[in-house]
């Protein structure tokens, strides 16, 4: 007997790749942030502060994101984010000012890498699947690993035998290829093709597109949601999250190793290779979200993170296994806080507006990252090394474990308790 696949696999499938490709550009700064200093001589206080505006803004658009792809439609929102990047990156091949890499890569690349980021994958996950939504989740989250994995080894061979403008040749042709992709095969919502979302019984209620002004329907869930501890638990532990990972890790460990004589290749395998891990970490998250108490999950996840970078100054000195147990066991813990944050925020605030409130959890996130990305940068300036800024993002993810504690089992979301009425077009 034939079984048809349904067509939420499919478009699950496309937003895959378009969010593996955004994340291969956000990847890119790490291997850049060494030749500018080398060809233009620009310091790292000067690059990370590109880096930084970049990561921040790609947090802030978060929202808003979600917001416009649920009023105009998750196609045109992917497609339009992607030809923005790659007319940025290719363009970033011509800079020789430091403004010019603020403008381009600070703000068209952040602006364009948040409107296509987890975000959107929680409004594709909420609109087409009714079960397994955390395995789907977690396989487009580890999306930003597999761009790791993709990328990162080509984009540094490249800028260390060609040059780093070719690395951004090839991003900003991966974006462009995405394009017509996104174009062919998204569809809007599971009643486009005349199905219903996958795992839904008929009859079921159905996820529409919302009306009104996506801003400030962005605005409203923020402040129905910053009422509640809830909320600002999950923001908070997300900052950490976003500085001890994308901000810290993402943005300074091949520079780091370098400074320990590792070549940029050899690292920047290191860090792909973490996004191997990552891609069976976080979907393995995905799928334990879906049977044990996130908030538990979440706990382990903070505290194993902290100590293994408490532990990554004496590993980086050594460079005997314990660099390769950090790598594998880092890679494994990378994102896999996603799932279980997007699982709370949907039980506290409801299908709707869980995909713009976590847009605003994930804005603390890249708060967190551009702050650590920038401090990072200055600590290395200030102090020739970067053992302290490793020390403290430790530290700030053990006291994340412990605010995830604090989190309140949901018994019905905030939506239908506070806001009756719905909001107005």
């Amino acid at each position: 007997m034939r079984v048809r696949l349904h067509y939420a696999w499919v478009v699950a499938a496309v937003t895959f790749v378009v969010l593996m490709a955004s994340a291969g550009i956000r990847a890119t700064p790490s291997v850049l942030i060494v030749p500018l200093e080398r060809e233009l001589g620009w310091s790292r206080a000067t690059t990370s502060a590109a880096v930084s505006l970049g990561i921040l803004l790609y947090g802030l658009v978060g929202p808003f994101c979600a917001a416009i792809a649920q009023r105009f439609g998750v196609r045109r929102t992917m497609a339009g984010a992607m030809a923005v990047l790659s007319a940025a990156v290719l363009l970033a091949t011509r800079v020789d000012r430091p403004w010019q890499l603020v403008l381009l890569w600070g703000l068209f690349v952040g602006t364009g890498t948040g409107m296509v980021a987890t975000v959107m994958g929680a409004v594709v996950v909420n609109r087409w699947f009714a079960r397994r939504r955390g395995l789907v989740l977690g396989a487009l989250t580890a999306s930003t690993a597999t761009g790791q994995l993709l990328f990162l080894p080509i984009l540094a061979r490249l800028a260390d035998q060609a040059g780093w403008r070719w690395a951004l040749y090839a991003v900003g042709g991966a974006a462009l290829a995405t394009v017509p992709l996104a174009l062919l095969f998204i569809r809007e919502t599971p009643a486009a093709v005349g199905l219903l979302p996958y795992g839904a019984e008929p009859g079921a209620a159905v996820a529409l597109p919302r009306a009104g002004n996506p801003a400030l329907l962005a605005l409203r869930t923020l402040g129905r949601a910053s009422r509640h501890r809830t909320f600002w638990l999950l923001a908070g532990t997300f900052f950490v999250c976003g500085a001890s990972t994308n901000g810290l890790i993402g943005t300074h460990l091949i520079p780091a190793c370098m400074d320990h004589g590792i070549p940029e290749v050899q690292a920047a395998g290191m860090l792909a290779l973490m996004g191997v891990f990552d891609l069976f970490g976080t979907t393995g998250s995905g799928w334990l979200s879906d049977r044990w108490d996130s908030r538990w999950l979440l706990f382990t996840y903070y505290g194993l993170r902290g100590l293994s970078l408490v532990f990554l100054p004496h590993a980086l000195d050594v460079q005997g296994s314990g660099l390769s147990l950090f790598t594998v066991f880092y890679g494994l813990d990378w994102i896999a806080t996603v799932p279980p944050t997007v699982r709370l925020a949907t039980d506290a605030f409801g299908r709707e507006d869980a995909p713009i409130v976590f847009g605003w959890v994930m804005a603390a996130h890249q708060v967190g990252a551009g702050a650590a990305a920038l401090g990072a940068g200055v600590i290395r300036a200030e102090l020739g090394a970067y053992r302290l800024a490793f020390l403290i993002s430790g530290g700030m993810c053990l006291v994340a474990a412990l605010m995830a504690l604090a989190i309140r089992r949901a018994d019905k979301p905030v939506r239908a308790a506070s806001a009756a009425v719905a909001d107005p077009g």
